[in-house]
């Protein structure tokens, strides 16, 4: 085998790990070769125990199955830092059950990775520093199955606590999940509902059950982040207000996180914040720490009524 027909090949393995469904023609483009060539790479990577499975067809294409044993895995440079910072950050995570084979698959990955790659992994890891306490533990093979059924668009069904404490049974179409750093929810089509709902991963009882395969709906976002950070910032929370602020959306993203309100940007020097609150007490601090001047587009009398008292309160104080 030539070393430009072994680049070649493993081009092709890279590309068939990086995506799920390959038609022939598009592997042909990516790689710069016929069709014809395309299947005899294919026929080599069989050889080599690589289970490439193939879609006859006008649309036909390529798959790369499951084997008996887990081929090698074709890493750049900043996916095999990706993949140990991450294989660190799970051996100390909030991710149950993966803690000892994270360390395991990071050990492994540790006696491979070529020293210039070691000594960034080595530089990361020395800077960072877990803080306990971060989020709610998740069940790994709960996450595993969610994930799978988001990617093969498996119906789930499964208990879930809401947040007055009562649990009920759902059956959605699962779409994608996202991960705020503190805690995992799900975005899914309710089918009881029959509409769109986003559910913390930890209030689900245990694993869910998976059923039949769906057709994929539109999903109710283009930005499911912005959808969910929505969602949990403010909707939960009956207290709701709308400011407008005299900072840059980048200068205040670093005072409101994605969990805590959502933010517009209006000008160059103004943006509008829609933000929620369980207690009205905490309302005016929070506010005061951004050092910024703000007004108060849409808030409940009571919201405004509070940030009064706090303002006179503060104002006898100093004179």
């Amino acid at each position: 085998m030539t070393t430009g027909t072994s680049a070649r090949l493993l081009r092709l393995l890279s590309l068939l790990q990086a995506r799920r469904d390959w038609p022939g023609a598009d592997l042909a483009d990516r790689l710069r070769v016929d069709v014809r060539t395309v299947r005899r790479d294919v026929e080599r990577l069989r050889e080599l125990g690589y289970p490439v499975h193939a879609t006859p067809g006008v649309a036909g294409g390529y798959r790369l199955g499951a084997g008996a044993a887990l081929p090698p895995l074709l890493l750049d440079d900043d996916e095999a830092v990706a993949v140990a910072v991450g294989l660190r950050t799970a051996a100390n995570g909030t991710v149950s059950g993966i803690e000892e084979t994270s360390v395991r698959a990071l050990t492994k990955l540790e006696q491979v990775l070529p020293a210039r790659l070691r000594h960034r992994v080595a530089a990361l890891n020395t800077a960072m520093i877990p803080l306990g306490g971060a989020g709610p533990i998740i069940d790994a093979e709960a996450l595993t199955v969610i994930a799978s059924a988001c990617r093969d668009h498996q119906r789930l069904r499964f208990g879930y606590r809401g947040y007055n404490g009562d649990v009920s049974e759902r059956r959605v179409e699962p779409l994608r999940m996202v991960h705020t750093g503190r805690r995992w929810y799900l975005v899914a089509f309710d089918l009881d509902r029959d509409d769109w709902r986003t559910f913390r991963v930890d209030r689900i009882d245990g694993v869910p059950d998976t059923s039949f395969r769906f057709t994929p709906r539109e999903p109710p976002a283009e930005d499911l982040a912005a959808y969910v950070s929505r969602g949990i910032s403010s909707s939960p929370y009956p207290h709701q207000m709308v400011l407008r602020v005299n900072a840059s959306a980048d200068a205040l993203a670093e005072w409101v996180p994605a969990t805590v309100g959502t933010i517009e940007a209006i000008d160059e020097r103004t943006s509008r914040v829609r933000v929620g609150s369980n207690n009205l007490s905490t309302v005016p601090y929070y506010f005061a720490q951004w050092d910024v001047d703000f007004v108060v587009e849409e808030a409940p009398d009571e919201v405004k009524e509070r940030l009064r008292l706090v303002a006179d309160r503060f104002t006898r104080a100093v004179e």
